[in-house]
């Protein structure tokens, strides 16, 4: 009895553990206040807005399709689009619109 419950705590830790490491999706989570490297520019993205502090705090609403970030104000089309060139957990290098790469910092 006592082998049948220990192979049973076994294979339920290895479940666990599989489970564990098969439902990481590998994506850096882009969420998060953000600050370039240079200029004052801040970036605030939360779970609906994406607000782009410049001069005055504009909040746009967003989704995010493959690499890049596409905004709208107040569900306006056309789409604003930003590209994500690189993303990780403490860096992030947008291309706006206007093809001008900006990177941020956490």
């Amino acid at each position: 009895m006592k082998n049948y419950l220990l192979a049973l705590v076994h294979i339920l830790c290895a479940f666990v553990l599989i489970f564990a490491a098969c439902t990481y999706s590998g994506k850096r989570s882009i969420k998060g206040k953000w600050r370039a490297k240079q200029g004052n520019t801040r970036l605030e993205i939360t779970g609906k807005k994406f607000i782009l502090t410049e001069e005055a705090p504009i909040a746009e609403d967003y989704f995010i399709k493959d690499d890049s970030i596409f905004t709208s104000f107040e569900g306006s089309q056309p789409y604003s689009r930003f590209v994500i060139q690189k993303l990780d957990d403490h860096n992030l290098k947008l291309l706006y619109p206007d093809s001008i790469i900006v990177e941020f910092t956490r």
